[in-house]
Formats: structure tokens, C-alpha cells, sequence
């Protein structure tokens, strides 16, 4: 494997709270990986099929890699890291197979200093759109929503976003408001960390299988129940590509 300070595994808690009717949520149990970006982990063979970490799940071209991709959007958005440090939060391939709702990636100087964030957030429609945060000293964010993420939510209003460094633990909280700033909808992570050694993610895989594939099913699951319970979904507003995005 890579050096083992260069990724982690997450045991986490993810759930999601709707703020209006009909207020509901759910809470599963999964796990995620924090990489850096410039040292992926190398796993040994058999265990390879179930932690895969491509460019073309990512910002950019498929043709290089998601580090010199978040180099260029972030070079067209006003900021050189000058070769810092990146960490990715990420769920990795299993079985062919990625789907990650948000991606975060924590952007170092090379002193270390934390320059920003970057949240790509993918929808179920193989869209992707990603937002340059420049957290607070207690690792608050906002910014306005310009992406179609759920026929259930508006496409209008601003993200609030709780942005904590992974270390020990891991703890991040996305709430959508409104224009007028109301609360519609809170998706969180909250876990420990767990060494990323073969026997600790073989443990994980068994415990919980095919990550991204049910999250996926959840998220569309969930959906169809809110259709059921009379939820009128928005219209899909056609999506205006970034550069360097794809």
C-alpha cells in the first residue's frame, strides 16, 4: 500500500433531515475514504476491485488526473495551491461502480495553510457542478445554489455548509435555505477515523457492501417515497456546464 498517513478510512453516520411537509429524513451507516491526492492508495490485488479512485468519476478530463483536473478549475478560479497538499473526502469504485453526492476536497499551501475547499456535487443525472468555499476560522461556508440537485428541492437558495478538518473524526453538515432563509434540508456526516490497512477494509466491505451503489439506491428510493406521498417534483432546469468541469 501507500504510505498509510496519506489515507484514511471513515466509519460514519450519513443522514438527511427535510425541513418542510412532509418532514421526514433517514440515517445509514456507511463508510468513505479521505486520500490525498497526490499518494492514492495502493491497495494489494484482490481488494483492488473495491477501492478504485478515477479521474472520470471526477471534475475534468478522464484523461488526466483528479489532481492536475482540480489544478486547472481551480487556476481558472483565481487560486495556484503552488503543489500544497489535497485531501479528497470521497467514497471510492466498487465493482465498476461510484456514485458520490458530494466530494470535498480540502486545498493546502505548501506551509500547510488551508487556501480553500472545493464541493463538487453530483446529481442522479450524471451532472456535476462544483462550489469554491473559503471557510470561516470555525470551518463555516455559504454560497448560493446554482445547481439541479433533486426534483424535491428548489433551485433556488444558498447552501450553509460545516466544513470540519478530518482528523480523529470526521464531521460535515450541508443545509439548504431557502431565498427568505428558511431551513428546507440537512444532509450530515459524522465518524471516526479507522487505519487504512487491508484487514480494516475488508472488515468494512463485509459490513457494509456496495456502498455506492446503495446510496444511490436510497437516494432514488427516497425520491419515489416522496412522490408517493404526494411531493410534486420541480421541473428539471437545463444545466450550464463549468469549465474544466465536464
Amino acid at each position: 500500500m501507500s504510505d498509510p498517513n496519506s489515507a484514511a478510512l471513515y466509519d460514519v453516520t450519513v443522514g438527511h433531515t427535510r425541513h418542510t411537509e412532509p418532514n421526514d429524513g433517514f440515517r445509514h451507516r456507511l463508510y468513505t475514504w479521505l486520500v490525498d491526492l497526490d499518494d492514492l492508495p495502493r491497495l494489494p490485488l484482490p481488494l483492488r476491485p473495491f477501492a478504485r479512485f478515477e479521474a472520470r468519476d471526477h471534475l475534468g478530463s478522464p484523461h488526466r488526473t483528479i489532481r492536475a483536473n482540480l489544478d486547472n478549475w481551480l487556476s481558472r478560479n483565481g487560486v495556484d495551491l503552488e503543489g500544497g497538499r489535497v485531501l479528497m473526502l470521497a467514497h471510492a469504485r466498487v465493482l465498476g461502480y461510484v456514485f458520490n453526492p458530494v466530494t470535498f476536497y480540502w486545498c493546502h499551501r505548501p506551509d500547510g495553510e488551508l487556501a480553500c475547499v472545493v464541493a463538487e456535487v453530483h446529481n442522479t443525472y450524471g451532472e456535476r457542478h462544483c462550489y469554491l468555499l473559503r471557510p470561516d476560522p470555525h470551518g463555516y461556508a455559504t454560497v448560493t445554489k446554482r445547481f439541479y440537485v433533486s426534483p424535491f428541492l428548489p433551485q433556488r437558495g444558498s447552501y450553509e455548509m460545516r466544513l470540519g478538518y478530518p482528523g480523529e473524526r470526521v464531521d460535515v453538515r450541508v443545509r439548504l435555505h431557502d431565498e427568505a432563509g428558511k431551513p428546507l434540508f440537512t444532509a450530515e456526516m459524522h465518524g471516526r477515523r479507522v487505519p487504512a490497512e487491508p484487514r480494516r477494509l475488508a472488515r468494512l466491505l463485509l459490513g457494509n457492501p456496495l456502498v455506492p451503489q446503495r446510496v444511490a439506491a436510497m437516494i432514488r428510493a427516497h425520491g419515489i417515497s416522496l412522490w408517493l406521498r404526494g411531493r410534486s417534483p420541480n421541473p428539471r432546469t437545463p444545466h450550464v456546464h463549468q469549465e474544466g468541469v465536464r
